[in-house]
């Protein structure tokens, strides 16, 4: 079940996630170098957002 809007905050999404998706992890090791096409997107390390 859904939020209703009223309860929501004002500002949206105040604090910084520190959980990134698959896609955006992938994203980010590609930028590394750290992760070529055709490695397997499962057991991917660890990584933090950049700042």
């Amino acid at each position: 079940m859904s939020q209703h809007p009223s309860l929501k905050p004002a500002g949206g999404l105040l604090k910084k996630r520190n959980v990134l998706k698959r896609f955006q992890r992938i994203e980010l090791l590609r930028l590394r170098n750290q992760w070529k096409e055709g490695d397997r997107v499962v057991s991917l390390p660890k990584t933090k957002p950049e700042e």
